[in-house]
């Protein structure tokens, strides 16, 4: 990798910025429908509707680990962004089609796949970029992470409204020309990155390999799609990808050197904060979009608002919080003040916890059965606050303490943990599945009361042993200044 100069920066950073905000359009908008589409269009059941998104959600975190390898080693980071972004456009447009049950999981296998081939290898890039620079990594991560919520804001505020007014099938058509204006704008833009990138973006394109990787993306798209048909199998899958993450760290640790094995130690410890945080970030495409349908009442200046709206709460949140703390982390930054990645972490649970609280509460203050949505709009601000403090900081404590030969396959494991930790909320949010033909309001209201609860308790124990931990996390030197 070559380094980067102080003025491409901004330019570089842009080029990333604006890819991943057109993916994270394309894949939140379809996030956002893909549950209710399972449940409404083809009848699922709820927990047959929830444990499918799961798996599929497992899928689509897991595979950048294999991508993030092909982009160290074999094609490159930047010739990965591009083909990943290519191929997501192919799912979604798939997703369009209608068709058969055994068409949806293969467009869902394909996006699975694209989202592999793409996203260690878009956030490995923008690392290189503040390479020699850590002070600003914290704060590059931060912005970049707002390019996430931009594109997820603007999508799932438009995907619910083109599905009830045109139909669903129109909506995921939007996802997927949302990503082929953003490949379009990565070709126009993508001189600005020419100096970073992982070693093979320096060597002449190898076409033999570029073959093998597509090969592997259809053969991939086509297993993935045969393991969303099968639970039991899906589940299978997210238990040995678990045991392959915990090998992983356990030959990265060992062969490694006593500086290098002090970042992954503290990598590990902070993945595994970062998985039971997914447990609750995952409520918001199950438990709490399926709360919204069966309890929720909520009419926005004789607007209805859709169930599945009421995810854009979260990326408008981020949206108001990015700028404000981006600036408070350069700011005490430059100061003995400034909080380290690990306690951020623990008080991003604290934060989570409240936010369960207050879905759990607003039962008693329900008209029979039914609650306003302006209780959602609080309990979204609290759980986006603790979803910045966590998962926004994520890659960046990976930037920070890995070092660069093994940044974008280590990017890729913490993806992996990211899926598997989907699925695990999504097992989750079945305790409150209800029942085949149950639609009165006042039965449903019990479940998912006591399921926030007892998720705010589990915040507050995960906040307690996350500030339990935090002199050992000193110890491993792990800071964001």
């Amino acid at each position: 990798m070559t380094h980067v100069q102080n003025g491409n920066r901004t330019k570089g950073f842009t080029t990333l910025f604006m890819i991943e905000l057109w993916e994270r359009f394309g894949y939140y908008g379809m996030a956002i429908l893909l549950v209710l589409f399972m449940k409404d269009y083809l009848g699922f059941s709820d927990t047959r509707a929830t444990l499918t998104w799961g798996a599929f959600a497992a899928m689509v975190y897991a595979i950048p680990a294999i991508g993030g390898w092909l982009g160290d080693k074999i094609l490159g980071a930047r010739r990965m962004v591009a083909l990943g972004t290519s191929v997501l456009a192919v799912g979604y447009l798939l997703l369009a089609i209608p068709g058969p049950n055994w068409l949806l999981f293969f467009a869902m296998g394909v996006v699975a796949v694209g989202n592999g081939l793409f996203k260690a290898n878009n956030a490995n890039l923008v690392s290189n970029l503040y390479e020699g620079d850590p002070s600003k990594i914290d704060g590059a991560f931060t912005m970049y992470y707002m390019a996430v919520n931009v594109g997820s804001l603007i999508s799932q505020f438009l995907t619910p409204i083109v599905r009830v007014n045109i139909g669903w099938h129109a909506a995921f058509a939007v996802c997927g020309i949302g990503l082929v204006l953003g490949l379009l704008n990565y070709i126009l833009m993508r001189r600005y990155i020419v100096q970073a990138g992982s070693a093979p973006d320096f060597e002449p394109l190898r076409i033999k390999r570029l073959l093998a990787v597509l090969g592997g993306t259809v053969l991939g798209a086509g297993l993935i799609a045969l393991i969303l048909q099968n639970m039991s199998v899906a589940r299978a899958m997210v238990w040995l990808a678990g045991i392959v993450l915990l090998i992983i760290f356990g030959i990265l640790i060992k062969r490694s050197a006593s500086g290098e094995r002090r970042g992954l130690i503290a990598v590990l410890i902070l993945t595994a904060q970062t998985m039971l945080f997914f447990v609750f970030y995952q409520q918001m495409s199950t438990s709490l979009t399926l709360f919204a349908l069966h309890n929720v009442n909520f009419n926005l200046f004789g607007y209805n608002v859709p169930p599945e709206q009421f995810q854009w709460l979260n990326p408008f949140w981020i949206m108001v919080l990015s700028p404000v703390l981006a600036w408070l982390y350069t700011h005490f930054g430059k100061s003995e003040k400034d909080l380290s990645v690990a306690g951020k972490f623990a008080w991003g649970f604290a934060v989570l916890a409240i936010g369960f609280f207050v879905y759990g509460f607003i039962a008693h203050f329900a008209v029979y059965g039914m609650v306003s949505g302006n209780w959602l709009i609080l309990g979204y601000f609290f759980q986006s606050l603790g979803e910045f403090l966590i998962s926004g900081l994520g890659l960046a404590m990976v930037a920070r303490s890995i070092a660069p030969h093994l940044r974008g396959f280590m990017m890729g494991a913490w993806f992996l943990a990211t899926g598997i930790s989907q699925y695990l909320g999504s097992m989750v949010a079945t305790f409150a599945s209800v029942k085949e033909g149950v639609t009165d309001p006042l039965q449903t209201l019990p479940l998912y009361s006591e399921l926030f609860i007892r998720l705010g308790i589990v915040a507050v124990i995960g906040a307690a042993i996350a500030f339990a931990l935090l002199p050992l996390m000193r110890r491993l030197s792990v800071q964001t200044a």
